[in-house]
């Protein structure tokens, strides 16, 4: 079918509630369309799965990401509005983000330490409240964070699987789930049953990335997977010795080969990353004990709290 026949049949059933206006963009899997919302004046996106790659599998993977889409409900999660399915056509609704992807943010240059640290807080924030809810993303990467009035947005939960969810024909035991660059080394060897240290994992090879401007592992496939099974990435502080000390360790440890020698939750890392977000907010003069406008206790609770900090990593 070709472009414009699938555009004019999907505004045939939308008819009444949504005018397509353009297509947005589109993956291997889905087309995103602009599209105003008749009954209440807002721009809304609308994902289709178009009928050429409608196969049962693709079916069942897009069904899956909206049911689960629709029980998040959270400000850093892109939330599901409406879904339906008519004349061959399987698509859902959500609000239409202005803004950019983590990815094109980062072909623009190096971040700011404190803009990638609040980005990776938020991040932490919407895996936190989906561990929570027993869902795990499992493809968390540059791609599927929107940045949007300097907030972040996961999204694209496509890949996502229910902890305790049994084995689906939309994924195979033995074969990697995600994206490589990515991947965990429990994704990398396909482990089937995965849990949110997957997604911890990858949050900080994305960190990693918002840091230092470059992945945790570069080359080939089999150099990347290489690395994720068995290499040691860089500190992030020989790339760029203006970020915070415990940036290393907190990269070490999200990174960690073994799922029990990472943070055990999105809560654990968000402490520490909240930590580093403080110092690059008021500078390393709040912790050195000489920022100008704050009072004496406010500083030895600086002063105090970073020393531990330091010493967690052993860098105190």
């Amino acid at each position: 079918m070709k472009n414009e026949e699938i555009e004019a049949q999907l505004q045939e059933v939308l008819a009444g509630s949504y005018q397509i206006e353009r297509e947005l963009g589109r993956g291997a899997m889905a087309r995103v369309f602009l599209a105003k919302d008749l009954k209440h004046p807002r721009e809304v996106a609308v994902k289709l799965l178009p009928p050429e790659l409608a196969t049962p599998t693709a079916a069942e993977r897009f069904l899956r990401e909206i049911r689960i889409t629709a029980r998040l409900q959270h400000p850093h999660i892109l939330q599901l509005m409406d879904s339906g399915a008519s004349s061959g056509l399987c698509w859902y609704i959500m609000p239409y983000v202005t803004g950019e992807s983590l990815r094109v943010k980062l072909s623009k240059g190096l971040m700011g330490i404190k803009e990638a640290t609040r980005t990776a807080v938020e991040v932490a924030n919407a895996l936190g409240y989906a561990h929570r809810e027993d869902v795990i993303h499992r493809d968390i990467k540059p791609e599927n964070i929107m940045l949007s009035g300097d907030h972040a947005i996961v999204m694209d939960f496509g890949l996502a699987r229910a902890l305790g969810a049994t084995q689906s024909s939309v994924t195979v035991a033995g074969l990697p789930i995600g994206t490589p660059v990515y991947m965990s080394p429990e994704q990398v060897i396909g482990q089937g049953e995965l849990d949110a240290k997957t997604d911890i994992y990858s949050l900080g090879c994305v960190f990693y990335e918002m840091i230092t401007g470059q992945p945790p592992f570069m080359g080939n496939l089999t150099a990347v997977m290489r690395g994720h099974m068995e290499g040691k990435a860089t500190p992030p502080t020989q790339i760029r010795p203006d970020a915070p000390p415990p940036v290393d360790g907190i990269v070490e440890r999200a990174m960690a080969k073994s799922p029990g020698d990472r943070y055990q939750t999105a809560e654990e890392m968000i402490g520490d990353l909240e930590m580093v977000l403080a110092y690059a907010t008021l500078g390393a003069a709040a912790f050195a004990g000489r920022p100008p406008a704050a009072s004496a206790a406010v500083q030895d609770e600086g002063k105090s709290g970073w020393k531990k900090f330091m010493g967690k990593f052993g860098k105190g």
